[in-house]
């Protein structure tokens, strides 16, 4: 009796078939092209965090089908590397996927093993423990790349450090913490004569106060990257609609007063 075939069966086969294609693309592309076969994972690495900007830009405007196009240009590049690390007989993609297999099933023991979650925190804590014990890091927070931008670079700190119990209990302690900050730069820097700040000691208290901001945002569940990006791309929607408008009306933005221009700013807040 012939096996039935089910239709998840041939949507699996054909992901495989088409991540098979790619796997051969690559091989051709690396043997025959001069710009792939001059490339070395040192000069890729650049082209990569660009390629990863660009996805996140479509992630965040929405746009599926360019989100499609960026994720084939990521794996384009993971599949890149992958190729020059086997060229170097140093690990292939064999040894990449069985790897990031095994992690996953090690750090899901309340899947994969024996271990009992209560909710999401639950597994975080396991996650961040089991880590801790595969790297064999001296500190929690050793695993935390250098290279991050300082704000994810925060939040991943504070999100390492909660998963070994060090945090506040309640938003209220965050929120207290972060009116401290406040006060502190406040009261320090906020003069209203022009005589000079200690620019070290301003930075290091601004800092702080930022840091607080990015722990409260944490525990009411806004993450500080997006939630910065999309005040961003409002404000520059907005001046550049200050910019257009007034273009229109035959004023050059350079030689417009701050009232002048703060009526085209109010006209833009207007618009969704």
């Amino acid at each position: 009796m012939s096996r039935i075939i089910k239709p998840e069966d041939l949507q699996r086969k054909e992901k495989l078939d088409a991540f098979n294609r790619l796997l051969t693309i690559m091989d051709e592309l690396r043997a025959n092209c001069p710009w792939d076969k001059k490339q070395t994972m040192e000069s890729l690495r650049h082209l990569t965090i660009e390629e990863t900007y660009e996805l996140s830009d479509s992630i965040l405007e929405g746009d599926l089908p360019e989100i499609k196009k960026e994720l084939g240009d990521i794996m384009l590049h993971l599949v890149f590397y992958a190729k020059i690390a086997d060229e170097k007989k140093a690990f292939n993609l064999g040894d990449v996927l069985h790897s990031i297999c095994d992690k996953l099933v090690h750090r899901h023991p309340h899947i994969y093993g024996d271990a009992d979650v209560e909710d999401e925190e639950a597994v975080k804590r396991n996650w961040e423990k089991l880590k801790l014990k595969e790297k064999g890091n001296n500190s929690v927070l050793g695993g935390v790349p250098k290279s991050l931008p300082a704000l994810v670079k925060a939040m991943r700190i504070q999100e390492k450090a909660r998963g070994v119990g060090f945090d506040w209990e309640k938003k209220e302690q965050v929120w207290e913490k972060v009116e401290e900050e406040m006060r502190e730069f406040r009261n320090e820097f906020n003069v209203e004569n022009d005589s000079p700040i200690n620019q070290e000691q301003a930075m290091s208290e601004f800092g702080d106060m930022l840091f607080s901001l990015i722990n409260y945002a944490r525990f009411v569940n806004i993450n500080p990257e997006e939630a910065l990006e999309r005040t961003n791309r409002k404000f520059i929607k907005r001046f550049q609609y200050l910019e257009s408008e007034s273009f229109k009306d035959g004023k050059n933005i350079s030689d417009m007063s701050l009232a002048e221009m703060d009526k085209y700013w109010e006209e833009a807040k207007k618009l969704k």
